[in-house]
């Protein structure tokens, strides 16, 4: 086993970000990732997102990271009225302020950042397919079993949810205080469903509409404007509906089409394409706890409990650990940091 090598399990923007880090360093580390693809609650597929979209002036780490990386970054738009659909679906149009005016959004999606540290990574640091299901501590660092391996390292980080790191085996296992406080933090946005439509044009716009609506009746209770100037348009909304009740998917593809069209007329109930990412119902992002969304921004941070884990040698590095931005892009920025500089005094 190499000296002082440090592993990370998840490769959504903390991970990536804290990679980065220590490669930087010259440390040795190793990445992995259950899924397929990088970014963990990060999706852009097709350059629209299916998981966060926006970022907000006064966050200077995600500032300065897409600077570095030569990525544009653009103003939400929100010129035009907005609309409001009634409980029996009646659509009233009027003026007011697009509620997420101000936000900024990244060309290509915020993939395009998780993709571009990726690709920028050493050959042989990122590993994804690889699902880590349980952790040994033994007298020369930790064993981390995964789905097809088994990989060692000095140091661990579960830079993935605190609800999921709780969910994995440990040996020694790890005390009740302990596993309560990681159940105890919610996932940011684990509960929610998003829906995308993608059109040629953002045709709402011509007719003085933002592409901002909310609705009582549904299923999205939010929608805004996803497209990127001069470009293809794109609209998005977050479901109001029970993750119990969005398990039937054409149900709520024809439901969405619907909806879609009273708001913004029939050419809007035949985009070009329709994704619904349901974060809630996935294994790899929420668990039973998570099924329900939060109704408000939850006080995040590292809980005493969870501050020295196996002395040292197992830390969390997830969005939710960060005191100031927790659960934001910000925030998975900020807990690399945190993460990287308890490391580097090792």
């Amino acid at each position: 086993m190499p000296e002082n090598s440090i592993l990370i399990v998840g490769a959504g923007l903390s991970g990536l970000a804290l990679a980065t880090h220590l490669v930087g360093a010259r440390r040795d580390v190793t990445l992995i990732e259950s899924r397929k693809r990088v970014g963990g609650r990060i999706y852009s597929p097709n350059g629209f997102d299916l998981g966060p979209a926006w970022i907000w002036p006064g966050q200077p780490r995600i500032a300065a990271l897409t600077g570095r990386l030569g990525l544009k970054v653009f103003e939400q738009h929100w010129q035009g009225d907005l609309l409001l659909e009634d409980a029996q679906g009646s659509a009233h149009r009027g003026p007011g302020q697009a509620s997420m005016r101000g936000a900024l959004r990244v060309a290509g999606g915020l993939g395009a950042v998780t993709r571009t540290l990726a690709e920028n990574l050493p050959d042989g640091v990122l590993r994804v397919g690889v699902h880590a299901t349980g952790l040994m501590q033994g007298e020369r660092g930790i064993s981390v079993v995964t789905d097809g391996a088994t990989i060692h390292a000095d140091q661990v980080v579960l830079a993935i949810p605190p609800r999921l790191a709780a969910s994995l085996t440990y040996t020694p296992q790890l005390s009740t205080a302990e596993l309560t406080a990681m159940q105890a933090i919610p996932t940011w946005m684990a509960g929610h469903a998003k829906a995308l439509a993608r059109y040629d044009q953002p045709f709402w716009r011509a007719a003085g509409l933002s592409g901002d609506a909310h609705s009582r009746r549904g299923p999205m209770v939010e929608i805004h404007d996803a497209s990127e100037d001069g470009g293809a348009g794109a609209i998005f909304g977050f479901m109001g509906i029970p993750a119990s009740a969005r398990r039937d998917q054409a149900a709520l593809r024809d439901a969405t089409l619907a909806q879609l069209g009273r708001l913004f007329g029939a050419e809007a109930s035949t985009p070009l394409s329709l994704a619904i990412t349901d974060w809630a119902n996935d294994p790899l992002t929420a668990t039973t706890l998570d099924q329900t969304p939060l109704t408000h921004h939850p006080t995040y941070g590292l809980p005493p409990a969870l501050a020295d884990l196996w002395d040292g040698a197992l830390l969390l590095g997830s969005t939710e650990i960060a005191t100031q931005f927790g659960g934001l892009v910000e925030g998975a920025l900020e807990a690399a940091e945190e993460v990287f500089a308890k490391l580097r005094d090792r």
